[in-house]
């Protein structure tokens, strides 16, 4: 993989061109300004390369501040949307851990952008 664009103790942020998608690595637990920076440097690529995804790694499992799931659902996936996004693929692990979380975002976020649950992103294809 190449260097990430967002590097933190919580998370990391690369664009990957063979998929063109953006992934985003969660590590840890983190709210508010610690987890919309990097969602924000998402936005940021998926606005620089056309067509772009997005692609969460949620494998170490953890719920959101429901500020920030507030500000998903109001001005991450809007954005995404309007920068070409079309699809949200959300990495789980085999017990789907997080399932209520990510079925939560996805139904305040279903009108706007489809969403797609796989183990590993070499299930994505540009095809």
């Amino acid at each position: 993989m190449t260097k990430p664009y967002y590097n933190s103790e919580n998370c990391d942020v690369y664009y990957v061109e063979e998929k063109n998608v953006v992934l985003v690595i969660w590590k840890r637990y983190c709210e508010l300004d610690a987890y919309r920076a990097p969602l924000d440097c998402a936005l940021k690529i998926i606005k620089e390369h056309p067509g772009c995804n997005y692609v969460a790694d949620t494998r170490s499992g953890f719920e959101d501040n429901p500020l920030d799931t507030k500000w998903v659902a109001d001005y991450f996936m809007p954005k995404a949307k309007e920068f070409g996004c079309k699809i949200i693929y959300f990495i789980i692990d085999k017990n789907n851990s997080l399932k209520e979380e990510l079925e939560g975002q996805e139904k305040n976020s279903a009108a706007l952008l489809e969403f797609k649950y796989i183990f590993d992103i070499e299930e994505i294809s540009l095809f």
